[in-house]
């Protein structure tokens, strides 16, 4: 069982296995600042990250604001990343993101600036101890239509001054896609997207990214319409039925699913626990049926 089982995907020139692991669950806070439960134990955590880098996990998402009174997720993968074997570091793609902020107590600042998103970045390098950001993505506030020129613009100038590797896209509509790509290449598009949970116009964005070249990244693909948190055990029947038939789990037909919308749909599912995080990586070698894919789509 390994993450290069589910394929790979090039982040610009950087090469990763499509399923990869979201850091956000690591600090016991979702997204929205609603706690999911205490943080696991720091040591653990560790742990946890480099199990998953060993079994191939080479794409790790994160941000500066997934913190907790108690906890740092890019400092745990600082920690994880920085010891035990040194190739870690080097294998090892960081994807992060900014644009919403958070005061020290957590309160969130709504969207930065963008002559404030440099502090951003800067912030991200020193939690994660690097010099460079493999792929930062703008992440924007809210379902709008408002223009991204201003904020990714910014963003372009700190790619040119070797502060940021690739550049994408978080939250977005097809329309910021074409905008963005206008002013520089968008490696990444990362959405929340699943079997449950899509809005009218994601099929059409994952198909756009597909033609493009741009790795489309959901997340909340495994918990659908409860979000952060983790699927329960009601899922819906034609889930469970699919499950059944392949002697798997409902978040493991969740994740191939997602994965079977097209090569350059990639994964990013958070757990603090390490059977979960195996099963998540099982789920790269569960090949979904027309059959199957038809009764889900249903």
């Amino acid at each position: 069982m390994n993450a290069a089982d589910a394929g790979t995907w090039k982040l610009g020139d950087l090469e990763v296995n499509r399923i990869g692991y979201g850091a956000m669950r690591l600090t016991g806070n979702g997204m929205e600042g609603n706690s999911d439960g205490p943080p696991i134990d720091r040591d653990l955590a560790v742990r946890l990250l480099r199990r998953a880098v060993d079994q191939g996990v080479n794409h790790i998402d994160t941000a500066s604001f997934y913190f907790s009174p108690l906890r740092s997720a890019n400092e745990l993968i600082n920690r994880a990343l920085s010891a035990s074997r040194s190739s870690y570091r080097d294998d090892v793609v960081v994807v992060t993101k900014v644009g919403p902020g958070r005061e020290p107590s957590g309160a969130w600042q709504g969207m930065a600036r963008p002559d404030q998103l440099r502090g951003q970045v800067e912030e991200n390098l020193r939690q994660l101890g690097r010099d460079h950001l493999d792929v930062v993505n703008l992440r924007r506030n809210g379902p709008g239509t408002d223009s991204v020129a201003e904020h990714f613009g910014a963003l372009t100038e700190l790619r040119d001054a070797g502060l940021v590797r690739h550049l994408g896209l978080s939250n977005v509509r097809p329309e910021h896609v074409v905008e963005a790509r206008s002013m520089a290449p968008v490696v990444c598009v990362q959405n929340a997207y699943a079997l449950d949970w899509r809005r009218s116009d994601d099929s059409g964005l994952v198909d756009l990214c597909g033609e493009l070249g741009i790795a489309f990244v959901p997340f909340f693909a495994v918990s659908g319409l409860r979000r952060e948190a983790a699927a329960g055990q009601e899922s819906d029947d034609r889930v469970a039925a699919v499950a059944r038939a392949h002697g798997a789990s409902p978040a493991q037909v969740r994740l191939a699913w997602t994965l079977h919308r097209g090569p350059h749909v990639l994964a990013i599912p958070g757990t603090a626990d390490p059977a979960h995080l195996d099963e998540n990586i099982a789920a790269g070698t569960l090949r979904l049926t027309p059959r199957d894919l038809a009764l889900l789509g249903a």
